[in-house]
C-alpha cells in the first residue's frame, strides 16, 4: 500500500487490514488515540514500540514516550508531530511493499 492509498482509506469507517503498528497510526489519523494506543499497547515489536512512543509524544507524556523510543531503538523525534506520523507511515508502508 502506498502512503496515498492509506491517506486515503482514512475516510472509511473501519481501517484495512494493516499490520498494529499502522492500524495504530490509522486510528491516530482519525483522531481516536485510544484505538490507537490499544493496537500497540501489548506489543514488543521494534515497529509497534516505535508507534508507541509516538503516541506518547503525541500525547504529551515525553517520559514514558522516551522510554518506548529507547525500547524501539529510535532517536527521539524532534519537529512537528505530523512529520513524524508520516515518517513512521512511510517506514513501515515501505516495509509492506511488494
Amino acid at each position: 500500500m502506498t502512503l496515498d492509498a492509506f491517506l486515503e482509506s482514512l475516510s472509511a469507517s473501519e481501517p484495512p487490514a494493516l499490520s498494529p503498528p499502522l492500524r495504530a497510526l490509522w486510528f491516530d489519523a482519525k483522531g481516536d488515540w485510544n484505538a490507537a494506543h490499544k493496537c500497540v499497547d501489548d506489543k514488543s515489536d521494534p515497529d509497534s514500540m516505535w508507534v508507541h512512543a509516538y503516541l506518547h509524544r503525541k500525547e504529551g507524556d515525553l517520559s514514558n514516550a522516551g522510554y518506548w523510543y529507547r525500547r524501539a531503538e529510535r532517536e527521539p523525534h524532534k519537529g512537528p508531530l505530523e512529520d513524524e506520523w508520516r515518517e513512521i507511515a512511510g517506514a513501515l508502508l515501505s516495509q509492506t511493499a511488494p
